[in-house]
C-alpha cells in the first residue's frame, strides 16, 4: 500500500505533489526527522513580494454585486481554482473580503506578472 504523499517524486529533490496550478507549487518542501527516523514532509511558508511591487504587475477590477473570488478565477485566468492569485495581489486575509464590497476596486495580476 502507499502512502498518500509517497510518489516517484519524492526521490527527486525539490519534487512535490501540487500540480502547476497550485498556490504551492513552487513552495519549498521541507523534511523533519522525528527522533525515531520517521520522516515528516510538510510545505514551507509562502512568503509574497510586498503588494507595492505588484501593483505595476496588476490591474483594478470595480467588484459588482454576487461576484465571487471563484468567478473572477474563470473570469481572469480561465480556472475557478485561481482565485488566489487575486487574493495574492490584495490585501485581504480572508478571500471573501476580495469581493464583499461591491463597488471596491481590487487588484488583478496581469498575464506573466504577479503570482508570488
Amino acid at each position: 500500500m502507499i502512502d498518500p504523499y509517497e510518489s516517484a517524486l519524492d526521490a527527486i529533490p525539490g519534487a512535490h505533489p501540487y500540480p502547476r496550478t497550485s498556490r504551492y507549487h513552487d513552495a519549498e518542501i521541507g523534511v523533519h526527522r522525528l527522533p525515531d527516523g520517521t520522516e515528516v514532509r510538510y510545505t514551507k511558508r509562502r512568503l509574497l513580494p510586498p503588494l507595492g511591487v505588484a501593483a505595476d504587475e496588476t490591474a483594478p477590477h470595480t467588484v459588482s454585486s454576487d461576484e465571487r473570488p471563484d468567478h473572477l478565477g474563470q473570469r481572469y485566468f480561465g480556472d475557478p481554482g485561481q482565485w488566489w492569485q487575486i487574493a495574492d495581489a490584495n490585501p485581504v486575509l480572508d478571500p471573501q473580503e476580495l469581493t464583499a464590497e461591491p463597488g471596491r476596486t481590487i487588484d488583478i495580476p496581469l498575464p506573466g506578472g504577479f503570482h508570488g
